[in-house]
């Protein structure tokens, strides 16, 4: 035989050679082959690459160049793959002759005699003929092999490392080609010499080649792993350029075991006294690797380690009882135990690897031992539910027949595992437990083991899919004992690596030894991330030596790409480099490291600081980033050599740098220390001042900085000390800052102009304002708000945008660099500016006492530092160096919002704050939200951007669509529910915007439209607007990107997808203002605006009608302020508008006081006009407020009542409430009332009408707008008494409906009656009275106004209440106690109750009168609990108020615990199966009535298991729950938080 080198041959398009598997052959020519489109081949036809991996997934089919011989295996080995796309490889074999075939684009596409592995089926011509079979090959990475075999007998077999998977089919022809189809990930492979086929299923050994052989053909590829990698390798050694294509041993080592090897290296290096570590070696007498090992024969197939054919109810096995897999994993979490087809043997490893997780659930693996054999076990739904023989190893803990007995076995947890870890157990012949993570022995778990144990594992949680490691797998086995030998003695590897010690070099370089994507070029100076389109971790580089204190180390960005998210990362880390087993980002490393990632810092994957510094994700090419220790253990990073402030503190020396070339980062490299002096503490670039003022992030007492919200064009570094404006040659605006907080009385904030270009006019602006960072919209310039807004520009004081006057102290155009600017709040209210430290006298007077400083850096001025003289100034005008209280915040609450997320929601989104905020719980899709209501021409729906998830990649998708959310139903499981994302939502039209790309129906209709939405941030705003001329607008921060669709449909809603990297938005919008009424003549045509929606946590309050209504004790008059065209009379209690139909503005003069009633009557009304007279409250000081025209014109602290609306900041926030106050006669009686808890009522002539608007803040003003038809109204009060009369008149016999669906026109505008009636609930007070009869502590319940709320018809009608709500993560539903009353508990504040209300799951638990006390005593449900719902219920003997408990009556025996059951509907947990009723008497009325209890619970989410109802029941009782998920159970103490206790009276 003799290598012949055949000429290229060329035919089409297509380049070809021929395979590997032809190179040794006899003389002679031989015709071409020919491949997919996309493939091409090198190394004479032995190797095979699709070509643009990252943009095409197909067209990589190849063919062997002659048809396979029987028994013959066609092996080739998996080269590369990508992360790009699913699917990989597949193989099999093809009748076509590939010289007449025209290739599909995959090998499912082959027809005529063609069977292909795909997965882990099997199809012929296209079509599934067998589902589960062999192994997974979408699982196989780089350095596994594979191959397909055509026996004599015309059977089909697949062959995976060196294993016999079995006959995948039958009846082949004689005449077949091997096809191979490089998809999906799979993107490189080579052809490996022709092997015999076995039945015997143990790996074959690859025979030597052929002298003739070129030595890079096999040398290293056939090798993979050297011996100088098998043993320890000096630090200092080069790594190659390229990682080799296999981890398999060398044809030396192919007669024993890799583990053997190493164990003999490792005690040839130690004594025996270092060998704490087991090293996985095979058995004592089952292998090679122990005493004997080369008289014991190798395990047979049937003595194989297996997971047993009888499992958990949702287990899957495949891969010849490998590989085990729970079902339904995103909708259940428990069921899943397998267990090994026989006992352990003695010093016998049984190892799994974790194949997949999902991040859904709490918890995860679970593994152990049991003597219980599997042919006759009852597989319990957990583990550890099994109370007898049992031994599990959950979390870090070890639990023993279900109970702890050692709470931190080791400091790994299963619960923190990946993908790809490995964990195993042995049991010794001393009859001790060993578990293994990864290859590392975790120490003794149990010193007595039973001698027959069957080896148990529990997907439980999180995990999914695991698959059994046998000891012959060397790459796994070799990386193990690896890791092992270098953790052992680095000192000894040290010693073997080297002859002689090197020095340590002076000059910092990156270590060799670095992550698998990564390389290291240019003699240690660079590293880069070769294919870094291709992945976008695994690029961690480290130090070559540990840091000295002081000293910096810094790296400068070489090359990005663009294809993903997030970027470098920088950081320290005390694991040294030569030892460390490198993940594949850094933030995974749990133990010494900190890293700074975006704009945070992150200690052992925790953040420490979520806003710190520059955002490394937006630095391009050229920035440089630093990071230097100093001498006092404290952690300071750079950018671009600026310092970013302390980020760690008690930082250990002898730290390493350490580099992630993460995401868009490729290429780094180091930069010599001395162009970036480690000084104590850097300057800002271009502050040259040397005064005590400079700008020092070390000295100064004060906390002021700048706030993280800003201007677009705006950055803030430094710690929060200074701001630029980038880009500054090229925008001048757009870079407004904010003060971190208010200032406080005589407080100076001053800064110092550091940087300015000569290219603009006009330069810095400086000032204060009323307006919250969080609530700033920032315009282009801060002189463009019009409210609550004092500059100072050039040489004029501005307010609101309009110049107060002219020619003031100083001129801020006329700085330059170096110049500092003060200001201060004085305690009078006035503000003051200080040019280089001198007061330039008051500017303005008159403002409120809680401001902001704002910068503006305009034109000129580029960038500006917060000086050393911050902070409180002792002199004539800082009288308080305190914060002073807030006299009214200044953002509006929750329910003044009117934009809100419909119910409907994709299955991982939860909604939060009354539905204006949406949350994607987990996984990155299924996170479809929609407008409530349908969006009117030009009205805009806009959320702001708060959470993003950096390892996603994608965007936020927007659009219209013409489907209703109600039609499809929610995701989370009833109906049909959503689609995973918004292209794939397609029942109604729809149109959407994702990244630069707009789509109809998914099919793609524009590219590059406005801005990449794949580019937005937190804060980022983006809304969509339906024209009127039915286009599709998208504004992105305000602005505008101009019609994105046409044809829009009339009826559409708004739909979003929380799709990558977006994980949460609020909504930053409102119906549209209806703003042109108050500004125009009234016209009868008024529109009403949509419909709002009451207040979602209107449940947590409570009514505010229950309590008595007092009045107003002093006089009240009118303001002297008001309108223009108002006239006062009557001693000012009187207001007449003298002109026009507005400016007719009057404030009471006394703020509103909690309980006591201010009315006016409607004295005349002029029928010339439309619409009439607004009344509401402003919680803004009212003595020096400028009135606009008309109220609905103010844009802050305003709440409105107008015709039938309530309106907020001018935006209307709920519709169709009470009566309409444009059609009130003249003599009608209006009032305003604050009860307890901050709800605004509406009184009508003495009926209170409910509460218009919760949480209203104090103090508060009411405020009468005399517009339209109404010219005048006099203060009035009722007779005494009048107010607090329960009922009286006819008022007093009128219906509930009337009550609650506000009064009827007959009712309302009939003559003010004699006496004021209030609204009460008789069913609220019947329910109080019976729960005081339980004479329960009052210290178990909260205090009034939050201590009770009814959920009868009437007032949960007038809430408006929807039955069901959704709560926890994951998200379930739960219905109201509708029909009951609940008293809500106090929670004990240890227990974060907030977190836990939002966090856990909500369920009723049914119970009876007996039980309360006790159940209130222990805080929780669980054992020993006497409840209807639990094992061992309590009969009650009939009393006279009610029953007492029955004194045989004992709690559960507590090695024996109760099951608790729970239901998220009441109509379930209510029935009187399962809360028994009792009788008492009311002691009111003395009738008899009966009554139920039960208990509103949060319940930890993963702590119990749903199932169907247990109670016998004639039908579903609520239709909304499925009836397998209306039955929780569990056992686990503290997995419930008792929330309120509920009364039902018939």
């Amino acid at each position: 035989m003799s290598l012949i080198k055949l000429p290229l041959h060329f035919s089409g398009s297509s380049r070809v050679r021929e395979h590997r598997f032809y190179v040794f052959i006899a003389k002679g020519r031989r015709p071409p082959c020919r491949t997919g489109r996309l493939v091409s081949l090198s190394a004479c036809g032995r190797t095979a690459r699709r070509q643009q991996p990252g943009q095409e997934f197909n067209h990589g089919l190849v063919l062997s160049r002659e048809p396979l011989r029987d028994g013959r295996v066609f092996t080739v080995r998996i080269d590369r793959k990508v992360n790009s796309w699913s699917g990989s490889i597949e193989i099999g074999v093809t009748a076509l002759d590939p010289s007449v075939l025209d290739f599909p684009s995959s090998a499912t596409g082959l027809k005529g005699g063609s069977w292909v592995v795909s997965g882990c089926s099997v199809l012929k011509d296209g079509r599934s003929v067998l589902e589960e079979y062999g192994q997974d090959l979408d699982q196989l990475g780089e350095g596994d092999r594979v191959g397909v075999e055509r026996t004599a007998a015309g059977e089909l077999r697949l062959w995976v490392n060196g294993r016999d998977c079995g006959v995948a089919a039958t009846g082949l022809p004689a005449c077949v080609w091997a096809v191979v189809d490089l998809y999906g990930k799979c993107t490189q492979i080579t052809v490996l010499p022709p092997e015999p086929g076995f039945s015997s299923p143990t790996p074959i050994s690859t025979p030597p080649l052929e002298s003739s052989a070129p030595p890079e053909d096999y040398a290293l590829a056939e090798q993979g792993t050297s011996a100088d990698e098998v043993f320890m390798v000096s630090p200092a050694q080069a790594r190659p350029e390229t990682f080799p294509n296999s981890l398999e041993s060398h044809n030396d080592f192919a007669s024993m075991e890799l583990s053997e090897v190493v164990s003999n290296t490792i005690l040839s290096a130690y004594n025996g006294g270092l060998l704490n570590v087991n090293l996985s070696s095979p058995p004592a007498g089952d292998g090679p690797g122990s005493s004997g090992a080369a008289t014991s024969p190798i395990l047979t197939s049937n003595d194989a380690l297996l997971f047993h054919e009888k499992c958990g109810t949702l287990i899957k096995l495949s891969n010849n009882n490998k590989t085990a897999e729970r079902r339904r994993p995103l909708d259940e979490f428990n069921n899943g135990v397998v267990m090994t087809n026989r006992p352990l043997r003695d010093n016998e490893m049984f190892e799994i690897r974790i194949d997949k997780l999902v991040d859904k659930w709490s918890g995860s693996i679970e593994i152990g031992v049991t003597t219980h054999n599997p042919n006759s076990l009852e597989y319990p739904a957990t583990m550890t539910n099994l109370q007898s023989g049992t031994i599990m190893m959950s979390g870090c803990g070890i639990l023993t027949n279900g109970k702890g007995t050692r709470r931190e076995y080791c400091e790994f947890s299963l619960d923190e595992l990946q993908e790809g870890d490995h964990i195993g157990l042995t049991r010794k012949s001393n009859s001790a437990l060993h578990f293994f993570i990864n290859g590392i022995d975790q120490g003794v778990a149990t010193p007595l083991t039973p001698p027959v144990v069957y080896g148990v594992v529990d997907l439980y949680g999180m995990a999914v899919k695991v698959t059994i490691v046998h000891n012959d797998n060397h790459s796994d086995r070799l990386r193990r004992n690896n890791a092992i030998l270098r953790a052992l003695s680095p000192e000894g590897a040290l010693r073997r690596a080297a002859p002689a010690a090197q020095a340590e070099p002076e000059r910092l370089l990156f270590h060799p030894n670095c992550g698998q994507k990564a390389a290291i070029t240019h003699e240690g100076r660079t590293a880069l991330r070769p294919h870094a389109t291709d992945d976008f971790n695994h690029g961690v580089v480290l130090s070559s030596r540990a840091l000295r204190d002081g000293e910096v180390f810094q790296v400068r960005i070489d090359k990005m790409v663009d294809k993903w998210a997030g970027s470098i990362e920088i950081g320290v880390t005390t694991h040294n480099p030569a030892y460390l087993q490198l993940p594949s980002t850094m933030t995974n490393l749990r133990s010494g490291t900190w890293m700074m990632t975006g704009n945070g810092v992150m200690h052992n994957g925790t953040t420490i600081l979520d806003e710190y510094g520059h955002n490394l994700d937006r630095l391009k090419a050229g920035d440089t980033v630093g990071v230097v220790r100093r001498e006092d253990g404290t952690l300071h990073f750079f950018v671009n050599g600026m310092t970013q402030g302390p980020a760690a503190w008690n930082v250990p020396p002898g730290v390493y740098a350490v580099v992630d070339l993460y995401g868009q980062a490729a290429q780094a490299t180091i930069v010599d220390d001395v162009e970036v002096p480690p000084v104590p503490e850097p300057l800002p670039e271009g502050n040259n001042q040397a005064s005590p003022s400079s700008p020092s992030s070390g000295a100064g007492g004060s906390d002021l900085r700048f706030h993280q919200l800003h201007g677009s064009n705006a950055v803030i570094t430094n710690g929060g000390r200074t701001a630029l404006r980038h880009n500054c040659r090229s925008e001048f605006n757009d870079a407004i800052v904010i003060s971190n907080r208010a200032l406080r009385d005589g407080e100076l904030f001053e800064i110092v102009i550091q940087k300015m270009v000569d290219r603009w006019s006009g330069s810095i602006e400086a000032g204060v304002t009323a307006i919250r960072p969080e609530d700033l919209e920032f315009p282009n310039t801060m002189t463009d708000i019009d409210y609550d807004t004092w500059m100072l520009s050039g040489t004029a004081i501005m307010q609101d945008g309009n110049t107060m006057r002219n020619n003031y102290g100083c001129d801020l155009d006329a700085l330059g660099t170096g110049a500092r600017i003060g200001m201060m709040r004085t305690a009078k209210g006035d503000l003051h500016y200080f040019i280089n430290g001198q007061d330039q006298g008051a500017a303005c007077s008159g403002l409120p006492p809680e401001v902001y400083a704002v910068v503006d850096l305009y034109g000129q001025c580029v960038q500006v530092s917060i000086t050393n003289a911050t902070g409180p100034m002792d002199n004539s005008l800082a009288t308080s160096n305190t914060a002073t209280e807030k006299s009214f915040p200044l953002h509006s609450p929750v329910a003044g919002v009117a934009h809100r997320f419909h119910s409907t929601c994709g299955k991982n989104v939860t909604l939060e704050e009354d539905g204006t905020r949406a949350v994607r719980a987990t996984g990155y899709a299924h996170g479809l939200v929609f407008s409530t209501k349908e969006l009117k021409a030009e009205e805009v729906f806009e959320v702001k951007v708060e959470e993003l998830d950096e390892k996603w990649a994608g965007s936020l998708r927007l659009g219209l669509t013409t489907l209703a959310p109600g039609e499809m139903g929610p995701g989370a499981g009833s109906g049909p529910g959503l689609p995973p994302s918004l292209p794939e939502l397609r029942t109604k039209t729809t149109w959407m915007v994702s990244s630069c790309e707009v789509r109809r129906d998914g099919q793609l209709q524009r590219m590059n439209y406005g801005r990449n939405l794949e580019r937005l941030g937190v804060g980022s705003r983006v809304g969509i607007r339906r024209g009127a001329d039915d286009t599709m607008h998208i504004l992105v921060d305000g602005e505008d990107m101009g019609p994105a669709a046409t044809g829009i449909a009339k009826n559409v809603w708004a739909v979003l997808d929380l799709y990558g990297p977006v994980r949460s938005v609020s909504i930053v919008s409102s119906t549209r203002l209806e703003e042109p009424e108050g500004t125009q003549p009234p016209s009868p045509s008024s529109d009403t605006g949509s419909e709002g929606e009451e207040d979602d946590e209107g449940e947590e309050r409570g009514l505010g009608g229950q309590n008595q209504v007092g009045i107003m004790p002093t006089a009240l008059e009118f303001l002297e302020n008001h309108g223009k065209n108002i006239l006062l009379s009557n001693g000012n209690r009187t207001a007449t508008r003298v002109a026009s139909y507005n400016q007719g503005i009057v404030v009471i003069n006394q703020p509103l006081v909690p309980q006591l009633l201010v009315q006016v009557r409607i004295d005349f009304l002029n029928r010339q006009w439309t619409s009439s007279l607004v009344l509401g409250v402003i919680t803004c000081p009212p003595e020096r407020l400028n009135f606009p025209a008309s109220a609905c014109a103010f844009k802050r602290a305003a709440w409105l009542l107008r015709g039938r609306g309530v309106f907020h900041n001018g935006l209307k926030i709920c519709e169709k409430f009470g009566p309409n106050l444009d059609t009130c006669p003249e003599g009608t009686i209006l009032g305003l009332r604050l009860d307890n808890s901050g709800g605004l009522h509406l009184h009508v002539n003495g009926v209170d009408q409910g509460v218009a608007v919760p949480d209203v803040p104090q103090p508060c003003h009411a405020l009468v707008d005399l517009y339209g038809q109404c010219e005048q109204v006099t203060i009035v009060s009722p007779e005494p008494g009048a107010a607090s009369e329960k009922s009286a008149g006819t008022q007093g016999d009128m219906e509930k409906a009337d009550m609650v669906d506000g009064i009827k026109e007959s009712v309302c505008w009939g003559p003010p009656p004699a006496a004021s009636p209030l609204k009460s609930c008789e069913y609220h007070a019947l329910c109080s009275r019976f729960q005081e009869l339980l004479l329960l502590p009052e210290d178990y319940f909260m205090p009034p106004p939050k201590r009770s709320l009814c959920y009868c018809e009437s007032c949960r009608k007038l809430r408006g209440d929807e039955a069901h709500r959704r709560r926890g993560e994951p998200p379930r539903d739960y219905s109201l106690p509708f029909g009951w009353c609940r008293f809500n508990l106090r929670v004990n504040p240890r227990l974060e109750a907030g977190t836990l209300t939002k966090k856990w799951h909500m369920a009723y638990h049914g119970s009876n009168v007996a039980a309360v006390r006790r159940v209130l005593d222990r805080g929780e449900l669980g054992a020993g609990t006497a409840s209807i719902l639990s094992c061992r219920p309590l009969k009650g003997e009939p009393g006279v108020g009610f029953e007492e408990p029955g004194e045989n009556c004992a709690p559960p025996r507590e090695e024996q615990p109760p099951s608790v059951l729970l239901s998220p509907s009441l109509l379930y947990a209510g029935a009187e199966t399962l809360a028994s009723k009792v009788q008492f008497r009311d002691p009111k009325s003395q009738r008899t009535h009966q009554a139920q209890v039960a208990f509103q619970v949060c319940v930890r989410p993963g702590s119990y298991t749903p199932g169907p109802p247990s109670a016998a029941l004639g039908e579903p009782p609520d239709p909304h729950f499925s009836p397998a998920e209306l039955e929780w159970v569990t056992k686990e103490k503290g997995a419930t938080l008792l929330y309120a206790l509920l009364v039902r009276v018939e």
